[in-house]
């Protein structure tokens, strides 16, 4: 049985399966958007599929630190539909 790789969430520090988060990526371009496949290349960062640790990452700026970059409203917009939409 393969393992998964183990990713840590940017809100809360939990490690947890890859597959159980929602990954955030930032493109060459410097876009960020939600990746839904886990498979799109740039530079990632994981978040639990919770409001809470959503709402920690935004209050601690952890987004904002990972990506090393001013964060739009709508991306957080966009993290506060997925997770609300499950």
């Amino acid at each position: 049985m393969k393992s998964l790789p183990q990713r840590t969430c940017i809100g809360c520090n939990t490690k947890k399966d890859k597959n159980e988060f929602i990954r955030i990526v930032k493109d060459k371009m410097g876009n960020l958007y939600i990746d839904r496949t886990g498979k799109a290349s740039g530079r990632g960062a994981y978040m639990c599929d919770n409001i809470e640790c959503l709402e920690k990452a935004i209050k601690s700026k952890k987004i904002e630190k990972a990506f090393q970059m001013k964060v739009e409203d709508k991306i957080y917009e966009d993290l506060r539909g997925v997770i609300i939409d499950k």
